[in-house]
């Protein structure tokens, strides 16, 4: 499955705009997902971090791997009735920050699924710009309610 846009997205997860950080579903399969976020140039944020030298702040970036991780994790529950629930972050682990992202640059996000216990859903996640990481972070996510 490839090519779904902001639909898809969101009929998969609770996030919204302004807080949504993925804008298109380039590759999907059972075990990963490759999205792509372009940064406006325009996005408040910039205004604020920093006013000189606007940066994406890496903890954003990082978002965007834990909705691209609930995503799949959506996708999954919508094939399988026995996954249920609204995937809520409980663990941030091992973040590394590599690339800066400026204001205008395409991010590709990945997240990989290393295992599933139980409610717990464990992913392995990257953010690439122009082929480059920019982030590597590991992270966990529950099912709640």
């Amino acid at each position: 499955m490839s090519g779904q846009g902001l639909d898809f997205i969101t009929d998969r997860i609770p996030h919204r705009p302004p807080f949504l950080w993925l804008d298109r579903v380039c590759e999907l399969t059972e075990t990963s997902i490759r999205a792509e976020k372009t940064i406006e140039p325009d996005l408040d944020i910039f205004t604020g971090h920093y006013p000189d030298y606007p940066l994406m702040p890496g903890v954003l970036l990082c978002e965007a791997v834990f909705q691209a991780g609930a995503l799949l994790i959506g996708e999954l529950s919508g094939r399988d009735e026995t996954i249920s629930g609204v995937p809520v972050l409980a663990r941030i682990q091992g973040a590394k920050f590599k690339r800066e992202v400026r204001p205008g640059e395409t991010i590709s996000i990945e997240a990989r699924l290393k295992e599933k216990v139980g409610p717990a859903w464990f992913f392995k996640g990257t953010v690439r710009v122009q082929g480059k990481v920019a982030v590597q972070v590991e992270f966990s996510c529950a099912l709640k309610g």
